[in-house]
């Protein structure tokens, strides 16, 4: 099951200061695998890029990360306040593993 924690527009100056002159969204969901006896948290985060009239989707997501809601309620809060993207969740997922 798969619902919305938060999303927001990425911040336009700091895009504009990377060459990129068009909105782009995030997007961050909370997944529980239905289908475990046990609890089981993931993440998924979806990037919406608004070109002109063409709109570009790209998702990732980490599925049986946590068994502990709050641990995937902070992991979401944080991957959400660095405007973390889909192509650098993976990344991000392990190296808090390592924390």
């Amino acid at each position: 099951m798969k619902t919305f924690f938060g999303g927001m527009f990425m911040n336009k100056e700091e895009l504009r200061r990377e060459g990129i002159l068009y909105p782009i969204k995030l997007e961050y969901y909370k997944i529980k695998d239905l289908k475990s006896k046990n609890d089981i948290f993931g993440v998924e985060v979806v990037k919406t890029e608004y070109i002109n009239e063409k709109v570009n989707v790209e998702k990732a997501s980490v599925d049986k990360l946590t068994n502990d809601e709050e641990i995937e309620n902070s992991i979401l809060n944080l991957l959400k306040r660095n405007e973390v993207t889909p192509v650098a969740l993976k990344d991000v997922v392990q190296d808090l593993a390592k924390c």
